[in-house]
């Protein structure tokens, strides 16, 4: 099996990419992602461990980006067998705060890089005769969300509506589209997001993992067992599919109440 990981290699992606390479079904990975350190540092490591390895550059918000990855693939590897889209934007902006630029940031790479990247990738499984399998990586704010979060919030509800309507139409060619969905995640980008965007302590995962139900964050790797089951043939005939990773139970309970500071004010 070969597959694409686009945004693999730091965090989810690399523990995607990680777990993938630990199993027996993976014949070569192609890594995409923004730093050519990183994602050549990964690939070497990963073809040492005995799985061939390659990293492709790429913004994924470009729109000539999907193809050229999947064109890359098979030149490299001869064919296309599996996707997994953990790219994403992240930025911070309430709705009195947006702009149409960021929106268009965060529907380009959330929504239509992954979209396209489908669309790529799907058309060479059926050229090549084979079955496929797709996962998509939302995020339980999908549900409704953060009012900081709302472009983004709505790119991963949109990528919820796109899982679902692509495993239906491509069912009949073999194709499995599933999604996988964390919660609050301990990662660097995290680390950087809290530090540089939200204003946190240095020490705010010390300080936010013991008011979390199970007493800590979601790790990468739980995540990455996710994603690989549904990427893999374990998963049988599995097919639109959303799995929530997290620490919450959606719809039950008493629905949340906005405190004041999640009251946004133009």
């Amino acid at each position: 099996m070969i597959t694409i990981i686009n945004g693999g290699t730091q965090g989810l992606g690399a523990a995607v990419a990680r777990r993938l390479a630990s199993t027996g079904f993976t014949d070569g990975l192609m890594l995409v992602g923004r730093s050519v350190d990183r994602g050549n540092e990964l690939a070497q490591e990963l073809s040492a461990a005995g799985v061939e390895t390659k990293f492709t550059q790429a913004d994924v918000a470009d729109p000539a980006a999907p193809a050229a990855i999947v064109e890359a693939t098979i030149e490299q590897f001869g064919r296309v067998d599996g996707l997994v889209n953990v790219a994403a934007a992240t930025s911070r902006a309430t709705l009195f705060e947006d702009t149409p630029e960021h929106v268009d940031r965060q529907m380009s790479v959330n929504v239509k890089a992954p979209y396209f990247l489908i669309q790529s990738a799907a058309r060479a499984m059926i050229e090549q005769g084979s079955p496929g399998s797709i996962v998509n990586v939302g995020s339980t704010s999908g549900h409704g969300g953060q009012p900081k979060l709302t472009a983004y919030c709505m790119s991963k509800a949109a990528l919820t509506v796109m899982t679902k309507n692509l495993a239906y139409g491509l069912m009949r060619h073999g194709i499995r589209v599933n999604q996988v969905n964390p919660g609050w995640m301990e990662t660097e980008s995290e680390h950087r997001t809290q530090m540089e965007q939200d204003g946190a302590p240095e020490n705010w995962l010390e300080l936010a993992a013991p008011l979390r139900p199970l007493g800590r964050l979601v790790q990468p790797e739980e995540v990455a067992n996710a994603i690989v089951y549904c990427l893999s043939p374990d998963a049988g005939l599995m097919t639109g599919n959303c799995l929530d990773i997290d620490q919450s139970v959606q719809g039950a309970g008493d629905p949340p109440l906005p405190g004041v500071d999640d009251t946004v004010s133009p």
